[in-house]
């Protein structure tokens, strides 16, 4: 049979006789903690007399011009000591994290984990009392109703609020790891196809720009089976198997530059499409921005612009 509530728990001591039984315990003297806490001698000598009262036992000997504890009082203090160490400490960092400033953005899945986490570092770097919390969730939040200061999404151009500011343009090419794209011929056949892994999105019904279909039928390779396909339902872990040599891959141009740059990918050659109905936004909330988070949307807007540079050298 389950224990009443007050039952379960034992029955602690209020925490105002508990710090001034610490103060007096520390100094060995009424008067000194009284000074210390701002209270008076009479006060501190009724906060131990009713803590001596809530616990059983006496805490204080005490004797003509001296106070000295008893064992069990010994007892006490040592580890009253340290929990109200502790709760200060803990309040003290719970202060400090009220006081830094935060940035709260929501991103969708593939360009959170693709474009924006792996150059956060720099940000950190540059502003390191700044926190940013990142949501990454591929719908479209209301960013006034759940507090959010900064947006990435992936949008059709149609659709782009008018508040919106372009980062950068969706452009899809075969990528895969150096080792596979070294063995791949510069022009696929039938045969070629057949001995080639695919790494397909799941969901390319809603995404037809990453389905690998008419790909196929553009290299006249439409009846051709590769070898095998393994499909996943999120972007970025498709990516992280292309990088691994297990497949070729439809890279999203702004978010496979970084691993074209670092040598984890290659782009295979002669085979590029630009999907100008679609591209990559920055949306900010409506009002006047803090300080951090102007210096955020300005950060982001220089790395959207090194990214279209280096867009360019991998067109070129």
């Amino acid at each position: 049979m389950n224990k009443p509530a007050n039952e379960r728990q034992p029955r602690l001591p209020s925490l105002d006789p508990l710090k001034g039984f610490e103060a007096a315990a520390r100094h060995l003297s009424f008067t000194r903690a009284a000074a210390e806490l701002h209270l008076t001698q009479s006060a501190i000598s009724r906060q131990v007399q009713t803590l001596e009262e809530q616990v059983g036992v006496k805490l204080f000997r005490r004797e003509v011009r001296r106070l000295s504890l008893t064992p069990e009082g010994a007892v006490l203090q040592r580890v009253t000591a340290e929990v109200l160490a502790r709760l200060g400490e803990v309040c003290a960092d719970l202060r400090a994290a009220q006081r830094r400033p935060q940035i709260n953005l929501t991103a969708a899945v593939s360009i959170a984990s693709l474009w924006l986490v792996p150059r956060l570092a720099a940000f950190q770097t540059a502003q390191p009392d700044v926190d940013v919390r990142i949501s990454a969730d591929n719908r479209i939040v209301d960013m006034e109703r759940e507090g959010y200061d900064v947006a990435l999404r992936h949008l059709a151009t149609a659709d782009a609020p008018p508040e919106a500011t372009l980062l950068f343009k969706e452009e899809v090419f075969p990528v895969a790891a150096p080792a596979l794209a070294e063995a791949l011929p510069m022009g696929a056949s039938i045969e070629d196809l057949a001995r080639v892994v695919l790494l397909a999105y799941e969901d390319d019904r809603a995404a037809p720009w990453l389905s690998w279909e008419p790909w196929l039928i553009g290299l006249g390779l439409g009846g051709a089976r590769p070898k095998t396909v393994l499909r996943f339902n999120q972007y970025d872990q498709l990516i992280r198997a292309a990088e691994e040599g297990q497949g070729i891959a439809l890279g999203r141009g702004p978010l496979v530059a970084r691993a074209i740059d670092q040598g984890r990918l290659v782009p295979l050659a002669g085979y590029r499409e630009q999907f100008p109905a679609r591209a990559f936004y920055l949306v900010c909330r409506s009002g006047e921005q803090r300080p951090e988070v102007a210096r955020f949307v300005a950060w982001l807007l220089d790395e959207a612009a090194r990214t279209s540079q280096a867009m360019a050298r991998i067109v070129e």
